[in-house]
């Protein structure tokens, strides 16, 4: 019969009785919509769009946008069910009209949403009329149809029925939508249509973040985010392509909602309660939560689909297959009407249910993961804010009474916020699973009955265990922290003492106390890989044993074995199960850590403000450097009130005749001021003073009498107890500050200078000529453009003072304070800074200046003097009044000037020196760039020639060479382990699965098919068989239980192992290293491999190696399932598999990129945080809180929006691999209900192939994120790696040490011939051609300019420079053949930078404990410091600090002498020692030199040649050549010569 579309029954009673005339009518609207649309898609229609131009097409016009997709979306499925059961009805006849209108329904949603989406996108709303009445069409004719139904008694009972009303609803609504539009947009009937403005944030085309703007689709599936991620394939994702975050998820947005909410709390009644912050977070930020909640609850309710619909497809699958239906339902119209129930019996029916809600509940997941983050990184922003906001306003003495550390800063801001972001993330966790548990053993208990709840009590009460391995790993991580700080200071001494080591042959000693932490400290990681890998263990064998106990119960208690289709759909519970148990100790972790830090920011926040007094006004905040001095130190002895002189005493100042106007202008005043830190005693008392405009004020001194406490006090840093401090009212806008500790920002030089001020050429070189700056900013590798402060180049104590005093000079105040901006500066910068600085520039400007200084020379500079004494006020008044009133003051300043300008005499060029060390930091700059990182310079090659395709495979390939280079560094036995285990655990795990299903399958069926035994044997049969299946099913378990403890172990120990053998080459590669090596190596690129990579090698690298073999071999393990049931798997695997491996490609190389960005706009964000808490003082005193509360936001905004992208990156790839998945699962189930028909899988199969499909979606998206992590891992093995290639010094030598005397060299005799040396065989020679001779016991000078060679010559004696013509040779033995080790433990050499380590004096004398303390004391008395050790705590054991801090640096000089006096050697070197020493003590050196080295070699290198005027022999050097050569005496004759001018010149 031909297929027609009535099929052939025609029905005469009237048209609308015909069914076949009612479906026709229902094709009408559809028709007609698609007649429509399709010209005004394909022809266009010119865009009117809204004439403010913005440069997205993702502006979203119309309201009701969301519903109208979800109806949508309903309207397709509804469809899609009404296709099928048309289709299904239809058997063997041929109605066409039974799915032919559902057919085209299809279609014309399918294009409503298209053309929906079109006209919305260019904001043409005319055109929604045609939607408009398409709707109201298809609503009329549905509804006639359902009319029709009800007439004939045609009830829910048949599926028909429901869907057709299902659709007269949705059509209902769609109406009711397209209405909403109308009123609200006004644009059919209506004169004036409103004007549409687009949101502000697709107005600004910086905002690249469109998650909130795009249409529903585009933001459940992350489509928005493509061309960002595939084009990062091209060229590296930077900042600019990230752009700014949308205006809702700024900093400034939420930190104002945060704010209001925590200000809301404060109420009347109590005033004094502490506003709670959960409740505010609660406030601000728990609508998104509750949303995120939802879906969370939403997807955990579709998860159960799962199991539920493996269980029906395995139950019908064997009855579908034993009767084909037959039974029609009932007839109407001549069709035939199916009932509901029959619609979840049919299998592809419900294949097709499973993957719609796994992609649902999929979708639905990434949602709440989504709106979690968003809110989370939300709430980080505000709380970065709140806590930036409360530091700018801290009390002084609060920082300086240690009540705030700085390093409590830092943890609120490191750690602290996002422990609480870390929460929120996992927050809807903490309600979502215990329903989730309940609902599953519920279920379990369905399926399986009393068993399961045995097995699922397994889970549960494996949970508190879990939790306990949890707190202690967290627990040891923080005790390996300790360990792995202490090692890394220790490293941080050896490499910045490292010349000094190299010079005394100590290397080994203190590479082997470093080895020894390092002991420590892998111990403790022994235990954290152990609790790791149990607690891994307890995630993979979990499931097993539940499995288990479950299966092994059942068959004791009821006898019967479950059905394939129960047990498998219980297997499939059971792994749904353990992720929330396996999360929810993790959770209780987090929450009680966030509880912690609420309680630690509640604290911080509560803590005390700075006063605001009247002139203050905004925010003002905090300092550091003022309360150093504790308040309990300075006695405050109140005198009797001295004499004070009454104003009329006054003399004018000869030296400047002052205005009129100004005599009574006082700029600052202060009467009768009682100021503190804090502890109520008052550190300045009585304090009445004046500071005149436009003059020059002086505060002098002794050290802790409360100078700098006066400036605070003044600028309003102290706490004031009475008393009160008046500013003549145009002065106090800011004032510039210079504290006492030189504070510089993480900034080019220029910019610490000008600090936010307007840059002017003229200044700005004024500025940097009066503080002498200009030779340093020359040494700089990029001059003034250089980044210096904590991250950038480290500049010496005198160069930051300069920078911050010319910050000062440069800022436009009418009032400048200087604290002691003398006391880093030697002698000529000193005076040049006075005259050119403070007297020229500052007093042109007739600006007014507070000077606190120790220089009483420059008191006669003064227009005013401030003399203090134990925090009161002297004397005050000018220099005239003070010699005329108060002689004794008088004659005492001038005994003190006159010994400090003795002291001028030998206080010799400190800066020269300081430039020294700079220019010699980057003097090998020049030749690092050459070698500097190979690896990164062949990036830079390869992305220069930039085909694309050479950058495209580098940037998506997988270093397998490095992980090569790891894994074999755990060592082959290890590795051979994993592998070995690893493979075995899966394949057992597989085998469990497998005989479970033999197991299940052989009950249903009787016995296998092929034995047809009469049913009297059959009960006989299933008994054996059971004695036979179950020993087996138990075996296996505890196999695989074993296996999976002994995987996870050997994971963690092969990572262990790896990382105790790369640490150890990488220290013993480095400490071994020519010193040219730490010349070209910047030491914080040295370090950063001790510290960053090698706790990623330590903690970071196991797990993910772990995580990815695991969920790589799971998901290849279930793909070998299915293909082995349903080999028609396959042919589908094929695109499935071209798909995921472009995703993961373009995925890994933009997580890569996007990884990078927030990790590198972190550093800043918290450097800024720090900074901002140590120059507290200078910033309220320029008044630059906005300024810096603004820099803090954009920082913050940097990283968040790095952050968000990052999320949203991995939100992109889960919903794509999750998608693949529920496809997998699809193809799966289909291919398994199509080969049923052909060959008979057994029912257990078919469970468990669908199973195993289900955990594939779980752990695909892991491979990928494992991938990428990796990947960024494995780079901090490379840059070790890179390290392990550098060349060691030749330690060996072509002597044995047994052919070295005992006692060499006794004589001391010393040849140098024809020697020529360099630093590296790539740079030139340094010494050339250099000839001399020295006698036994003669005392030599060497000197010459800077960069003449005479340093190296000395290295030279130790073979540190590389000798490559002529020879040293000492005492008959030529140098070069000894070993190292031996040759420089027998020579002494004192440094010109004096390295003390922290330890005690002992070890710093003496490391390797070889010497009597009679021989220390002795070393100690010769230089000068036998008393001031024996009055330490401890003596000779007395502690010395790091950098040996608690000694000054003329202490320190004598140090390293006595050092060098202990090793009792012939041949003494002394490079520059005495740089740093005052006269007394350099004059008492001289002579213990002359006497104590009465018969020993002693070679000086001078910076002063008045110290070896005495010499035996002097050797002038010029440039690696000796010039002159002969006695000093001899040498002074020549009047033209070098030595004769350089001796004139020191005069």
């Amino acid at each position: 019969m031909a297929l027609s579309f009535c099929g052939s029954n025609n029905v005469d009673e009237g048209v609308l009785n015909n069914g076949c005339f009612v479906d026709a009518l229902n094709l009408v609207p559809h028709v007609f919509l698609l007649f429509i649309t399709f010209p005004i898609l394909f022809i266009g229609w010119g865009s009117q769009s809204s004439k403010v131009q913005i440069h997205h097409n993702t502006w979203l016009h119309f309201p009701g946008h969301n519903l109208r997709w979800i109806l949508t979306f309903s309207l397709l499925f509804v469809h899609v069910c009404e296709f099928a059961e048309g289709i299904v009805s239809n058997q063997n006849m041929d109605h066409l009209h039974l799915y032919m209108p559902a057919f085209m329904g299809f279609i014309a949603a399918t294009t409503s949403v298209v053309y929906y989406h079109n006209i919305e996108t260019s904001n043409f709303p005319k055109l929604l009329l045609v939607l408009f009445i398409y709707w109201v069409l298809a609503f009329i004719t549905k509804s006639i149809k359902l009319w029709k139904y009800a007439e004939y008694n045609v009830g829910p009972q048949y599926l028909r029925f429901c869907i057709t009303a299902l659709l007269v609803i949705l059509y209902a609504l769609l109406m009711a939508v397209e209405m909403n539009v109308i009123r609200v947009r006004k644009y059919v009937f209506f004169t004036n249509p409103p004007k549409v403005k687009p949101p502000e944030d697709l107005q600004d085309l910086g905002v690249r973040f469109l998650q909130p703007f795009v249409n529903l689709l585009s933001k459940a599936t992350y489509w928005w985010m493509n061309p960002l991620i595939i084009g990062a394939h091209k060229r590296p994702i930077e900042l600019k392509k990230i752009g700014k975050l949308p205006i809702a998820m700024r900093a400034l947005t939420n930190y104002l909602r945060l704010k209001d909410a925590y200000e809301d709390q404060r109420t009347a009644e109590d005033p004094c309660r502490p506003p709670s912050i959960w409740r505010s977070m609660y406030r601000a930020f728990g609508r998104p939560i509750l949303l995120s909640s939802t879906f969370r609850y939403l997807a955990d309710l579709l998860g159960f689909a799962g199991p539920l619909c493996i269980l029906g497809i395995v139950k019908h699958l064997k009855v579908n297959n034993d009767t084909n239906t037959t039974d029609k339902g009932d007839v109407y119209f001549g069709v035939h009407f199916m009932s509901s129930s029959m619609l979840l019996q049919n299998t592809s029916v419900l294949a097709v249910l499973l993957f719609l809600a796994l992609v649902l509940q999929r979708t639905f997941l990434q949602a709440s993961y989504y709106v979690t983050i968003e809110t989370g990184i939300n709430l980080r922003g505000a709380l970065l804010a709140m806590i930036y906001n409360k530091i700018l306003r801290l009390s002084t003495s609060n920082m300086s009474m240690g009540e705030m550390t700085l390093g409590q800063i830092n943890n609120l801001v490191a750690i602290e916020t996002n422990q609480l972001m870390w929460f929120l993330f996992l927050c809807p966790n903490l309600w979502a699973m215990p329903v989730q548990i309940v609902m599953g053993v519920i279920l379990l208990y369905y399926f399986l009955g009393f068993s399961a709840l045995v097995g699922a009590s397994v889970i549960v009460l494996l949970a508190p265990i879990q939790y306990l391995v949890a707190t202690k790993l967290a627990d040891t991580q923080k005790s390996t922290l300790e360990y792995s700080t202490d090692r890394l200071k220790k490293t941080t001494e050896i490499l910045k003492g490292i010349k000094l080591l190299k010079l005394y042959a100590w290397e080994n000693i203190f590479c082997d106390s470093v080895e020894e932490t390092r002991g420590k400290e892998l111990t403790s990681l022994k235990t954290f890989a152990l609790y790791t890998s149990i607690s891994i263990f307890m995630n993979t064998a979990i499931p097993i044993a539940a499995v288990l106990v479950t299966f092994v119960m059942h068959h004791l208690i009821d006898k019967t074995d479950p059905s394939p289709s129960e047990a498998f759909a219980a297997l499939a519970l059971f792994h749904i199960l353990v992720t929330p148990l396996f999360l929810l100790s993790t959770v209780v972790r987090f929450a009680v850590k966030a509880l912690v830090s609420v309680q630690k920011l509640g604290e911080f926040l509560q803590s005390d403000e700075i006063g605001d007094d009247s002139w203050r006004n905004g925010d003002m905040s905090v300092s550091l450097e003022a309360g150093k001095k504790h308040p309990g130190a300075t006695k405050v002895i109140n005198r009797k009130q001295p004499m004070r002189y009454q104003m009329d005493n006054y003399e004018q100042p000869t030296r400047r005749q002052m205005r009129p106007t100004e005599t009574e202008d006082v700029a600052v005043k202060v009467a009768n001021g009682f100021f503190t830190w804090g502890s109520n005693l008052s550190t300045l008392s009585d304090i009445n003073i004046r500071i005149p405009t436009g003059q020059l004020t002086m505060i002098v001194g002794q050290v802790g009498c409360g100078k700098s406490s006066l400036l605070l006090a003044m600028l309003g840093e102290m706490q004031t107890i009475e008393g009160s401090v008046y500013w003549s009212n145009k002065n106090r806008h800011s004032v510039a500050y210079a504290a006492q500790k030189s504070w510089l920002l993480n900034a080019t030089v220029e910019e610490n200078i000008t600090f936010g001020s307007p840059f002017s050429k003229q200044r700005y070189k004024a500025v940097i000529d009066a503080c002498s700056l200009q030779p340093d900013i020359d040494l700089l590798p990029f001059g003034d453009q250089t980044e210096i402060g904590e991250r950038g180049i480290n500049l010496s104590g005198g160069q930051r003072q300069r920078i911050c005093v010319a910050r000062a000079l440069y800022q436009n105040t009418n009032i400048v304070f200087l604290d002691d901006p003398f006391s880093a500066l030697d002698i000529h910068l000193s005076d040049h800074l006075m005259q050119e600085g403070i007297l020229k520039f500052l007093e042109d400007d007739k600006r007014t200046v507070v000077l606190v200084t120790h220089k009483l020379q420059y008191l006669i500079h003064a227009d005013w003097i401030i003399a203090m004494k134990d925090g009161s006020v002297l004397r005050e008044g000018t220099l005239k009044d003070i010699q005329t009133h108060d002689i004794e003051l008088y004659d005492h300043w001038k005994t003190l000037m006159n010994k400090q300008d003795q002291d001028l005499e030998k206080q010799d060029s400190q800066t020269t020196l300081e430039r020294k060390t700079l220019r010699r930091a980057f003097y090998s700059r020049e030749a690092k760039s050459q070698i500097d990182d190979e690896d990164e310079e062949e990036e830079e090659e390869e992305e220069d020639d930039d085909n694309l395709s050479t950058t495209t495979n580098r940037r998506s390939k997988i270093p397998w060479k490095v992980c090569w280079c790891y894994l074999s560094s755990g060592g082959y036995f290890m590795v051979f382990l994993m592998v070995f285990s690893k493979l075995l655990k899966h394949s057992v795990i597989v085998a469990i699965d497998y005989w479970l299903a033999l197991w299940t399958s052989s009950k249903t069926s009787g016995t296998s098919p092929t034995d047809s035994i009469s049913s009297s044997r059959t009960t006989l049969t299933s008994e054996t068989l059971d004695s036979y299946y179950l020993p087996v099913f138990i075996i296996l378990c505890a196999a695989g239980i074993t296996l999976c403890l002994i995987t996870s172990l050997s994971v963690e120990f092969l990572g262990l192992s790896a990382a105790t053998s790369l640490h150890h080459n990488l220290l013993n590669k480095i400490i071994h290293a020519p010193i040219r090596f730490f010349d070209i190596t910047p030491l914080g690129q040295i370090l950063n491999r001790f510290s960053a990579d090698t706790n990623i090698i330590d903690q970071h690298i196991p797990p993910t190696l772990e995580s990815l073999t695991r969920s790589t071999l799971l998901c290849l393990s279930a793909i070998g399932v299915i293909s082995s049931i349903t080999p028609a798997f396959l042919v589908a695997l094929v695109p499935l598999a071209v798909a995921f491996y472009f995703i993961q490609k373009y995925f890994r190389v933009a997580s890569k990129d996007l990884q990078d960005l927030d990790d590198s706009t972190q550093l800043p964000l918290l450097c800024h945080f720090s900074e901002t808490a140590e120059g507290l003082t200078t910033i309220r005193a320029f008044r630059h809180e906005a300024r810096f509360k603004q820099r803090m936001l954009e920082l913050t905004d940097t990283n968040n929006t790095a952050y968000l992208f990052l999320s949203a990156a991995n939100r992109w790839l889960e919903v794509r691999t999750d998608y693949l998945g529920a496809v997998i699962v699809l193809t799966a189930a289909g291919a398994s209900i199509w080969s049923l028909r052909y060959g008979l899988p057994s029912g257990g199969l078919v469970g468990l192939g669908l199973t195993y499909a289900l955990t594939v979606t779980n752990y695909l998206n892991w491979v990928v994120r494992n991938l990428a992590d990796l990947e960024v891992q494995m780079s901090a093995v490379k840059k070790v790696k890179s390290f392990l290639s550098t060349e060691s010094e030749n330690y060996e030598g072509s002597m044995d040490t047994s052919q070295v005397p005992e006692n060499w060299p006794q004589d001391g005799e010393i040849k140098i011939q024809d020697l020529c040396a360099r630093y590296d065989p790539m740079l030139k020679p340094v010494l050339k051609h250099v000839n001399a001779y020295i006698k036994p016991g003669q005392k030599v000078g060497i000197c010459g300019r800077t960069g003449s060679g005479k340093s190296s010559l000395s290295l030279a004696f130790f073979n540190m420079v590389d000798i490559f013509e002529g020879k040293i040779v000492i005492d008959g033995i030529d140098i070069c053949k000894l070993p190292l080790q031996t040759l420089r433990s027998r020579l002494s050499i004192i440094l010109q930078d004096p390295v003390l380590f922290s330890g005690s004096i002992r070890f710093n004398l003496d490391p390797e404990r070889t010497c009597s303390d009679d021989r220390l004391w002795e070393a100690l008395e010769i230089a000068q410091l036998k008393n001031m050790v024996k009055a330490l705590p401890g003596g000779i054991d007395a502690v010395v600090t790091e950098g040996g801090e608690n000694f000054s640096v003329g202490q320190r000089q004598l140090f390293c002498l006595a050092r060098a006096f202990v090793r009792k050697s012939s041949i003494f070197i002394m490079d520059e020692a005495t740089a740093s020493i005052d006269m007394a003590t350099e004059n008492i050196l001289q002579k213990v030199v002359m006497t104590a080295f009465a018969d020993r070699t002693v070679v000086t290198i001078a910076h002063r040649v008045h110290t070896i005027l005495t010499a035996d022999l002097v050797i002038v050097m010029k440039r690696g050549n000796i010039l002159e050569y002969d006695r000093p005496e001899t040498l002074l004759e020549q009047a033209d010569g070098m030595f004769a001018s350089f001796v004139k010149a020191d005069m």
